[in-house]
């Protein structure tokens, strides 16, 4: 070592930056990795926070944002590009360092931040969260991701379509692959239709409100914030990006909401399916949170009839009673496990079961379902699935109507809950739910109807219409 060399001084140690934007979106990753929390739960307090305490301002929201989305979205392909990278199996490296790769990889990957920024403020993130020895780890993985762009890495990782199809797929559109499996079963078709649909899920989902007839309109909606007009309820529009809906008046008093479109459609289908005989009494079986119910009720109200809205939690039931509260006509909300009703059989004319279910069809909206739910969480929904429906059609008078929907395109979940139900009661019938999705295309063959995001713009919800006929 030369005299210089020994005479140089130490690098005077930096302590590292902390960037409030990556922070917020790393604590929002642990949230949803550590306590299987929901993005969509978590991320609005830390935002709020954060805005309350100066450290953002609207871009650095919508940064965060789509760090947390982004990241949660692709986490899949991510991970099979961090495999790629690592010389030891991915289980054995400690979730929050994973977190931070999952995030400089979206950076890297699927934003246009430049390579140098992300890479470095990456690093920066990992100094402050995982300490200087693993960020040296994390800077060495970052730098071989930024060699290949997206596309190059996926036909490194993704096995060949010809090979293995739905492994293929799962890698290059980020979903599990008994998903992939699910999903092109519902579907039942080519290639094309499964890969819009992965494509659909992987999309940001548009904003939807609901002006609940009777108590706002679409004009007044259309008035207080740039929006675009529904693509096929009359109650529904769709917000431009970056829109506020708790700033507007009417969501606010609780007289508009935000609710997908598809969710709409099955309150209307249900609301509209003919009937013979009285139309006074109502029921939503499965009302919590209470957006149908709010719609339902709503509804219900011009005709004179009266909306009961039953919820098995206590504490949904409280958010029914908040979306329900001002509603001009006679409505009820009670506690009540709808598998063991309190109400006397034959009660209702129209009856709605919103059933619990794995949320297949609502992934762009909880895209961190996907890699929480296991195949054999559907054999816990099926019992309670088919009790709920067999109830609902308990409850229904002779010639009234029941609703089964579900936001999941899973067969398991939807056709073969309703065939299996139909068997075993008897007493029922299908009514085509087609004509009662007016100007809807792409409806399949019936009469239950799926709806699709790649097809329809909305979740994926599935709806079945059945009339007690003895």
């Amino acid at each position: 070592m030369s005299e210089q060399a020994r005479r140089r001084p130490p690098k005077p140690y930096r302590k590292p930056k902390k960037d409030p934007v990556r922070m917020l979106a790393f604590e929002a990753l642990r949230a949803v990795d550590e306590r299987d929390a929901y993005a969509n739960l978590v991320l609005p307090p830390l935002l709020r926070k954060a805005r309350e305490a100066g450290d953002f301002d609207g871009r650095d929201a919508a940064l965060a944002t789509e760090l947390v989305y982004g990241t949660l979205r692709r986490q899949g392909t991510y991970d099979a590009i961090v495999a790629a990278c690592v010389d030891r199996p991915l289980r054995e490296v400690d979730p929050p360092v994973l977190d931070v790769l999952a995030l400089g990889a979206h950076q890297l990957l699927g934003t246009r931040i430049p390579t140098h920024a992300a890479v470095s403020a990456s690093v920066e993130l990992a100094r402050v969260v995982l300490g200087d020895g693993r960020a040296k780890f994390v800077n060495a993985v970052l730098r071989k991701i930024s060699q290949h762009d997206l596309e190059a890495w996926v036909e490194r990782v993704a096995p060949p379509y010809d090979e293995d199809p739905e492994d293929h797929l799962a890698v290059v559109h980020s979903h599990p692959r008994w998903v992939v499996s699910a999903l092109w079963d519902s579907l039942g078709g080519g290639r094309a239709g499964i890969e819009d649909l992965l494509e659909a899920d992987n999309e940001r989902p548009e904003v939807t409100l609901v002006a609940r007839p009777g108590r706002s309109t679409t004009e007044e909606l259309a008035a207080a914030t740039e929006t675009l007009p529904g693509r096929w309820s009359p109650y529904a529009l769709r917000m431009a990006e970056g829109g506020e809906p708790g700033a507007i008046e009417a969501v606010k008093e609780g007289r508009a909401g935000v609710q997908d479109e598809g969710s709409q459609l099955v309150a209307l289908a249900l609301a509209n399916a003919p009937l013979e005989g009285p139309d006074a009494r109502w029921l939503d079986g499965c009302a919590g949170p209470g957006g149908k119910a709010a719609l339902l009720a709503a509804l219900a109200a011009e005709r004179g009839a009266a909306l009961l809205a039953s919820e098995k939690q206590p504490h949904r039931a409280r958010l029914v009673e908040r979306a329900l509260a001002g509603n001009p006509g006679p409505y009820q909300v009670i506690a009540a496990d709808g598998t063991r009703p309190p109400w006397r059989p034959g009660s209702f004319d129209r009856v709605l079961v919103d059933v619990p279910c794995s949320g297949l069809g609502a992934l762009r909206r909880r895209p961190e379902a996907r890699w929480r739910r296991r195949p054999e969480d559907l054999d816990g929904f099926a019992p309670l699935q088919r009790g709920l429906l067999t109830e609902a059609l308990r409850a229904v008078r002779v010639g009234g109507v029941v609703g089964y929907a579900t936001c999941s395109p899973h067969l398991a979940e939807t056709r073969i809950v309703v065939d299996d139900v139909l068997k075993r009661t008897g007493g029922a019938e299908l009514v085509d739910a087609r004509p009662l999705l007016p100007g809807v295309p792409a409806l399949g063959e019936g009469p239950d109807v799926q709806l699709w995001p790649h097809l329809h713009g909305t979740d994926a919800m599935y709806l079945a219409l059945l009339r007690r006929t003895a």
